[in-house]
């Protein structure tokens, strides 16, 4: 399980499917699932959904990239799935965070552990 989900921190905007996860940890597609559901507390699609949030936020932050090019850089396919599922861990849509957020000084690991989405 942590071999999969190191796998979905790497490559977090590539596109990463259950049996390719499942290959990984050597497991059953069902298995891991299921797995990875009682060991991590989610899904590893909304696993990796809210670890490509994460890298938009830094992102929405930190850079003049724009929303559209954010959702594709971050791996999703289209910019309508990744502004509701960002509205949905957020809570805000991604103009908005951009608009309230501040590019934080403060070492990597203190900012990702502060600014996680916690839905």
């Amino acid at each position: 399980m942590l071999r999969a989900r190191d796998a979905m921190d790497r490559a977090y905007a590539e596109p990463l499917d259950v049996p390719t996860l499942a290959r990984i940890a050597h497991v059953s597609p069902a298995h891991f699932t299921r797995t990875f559901r009682a060991t991590f507390g989610e899904t590893p699609h909304r696993y990796l959904q809210r670890r490509r949030v994460e890298r938009a936020m830094f992102l929405l932050r930190e850079t003049g990239l724009t929303a559209t090019d954010i959702c594709f850089k971050v791996g999703f396919a289209s910019p309508g799935t990744f502004s509701r599922t960002f509205r949905e861990i957020v809570g805000r849509s991604p103009r908005e965070y951009r608009k309230q957020a501040t590019p934080v000084d403060a070492p990597t690991c203190f900012t990702m552990a502060w600014m996680r989405p916690h839905r």
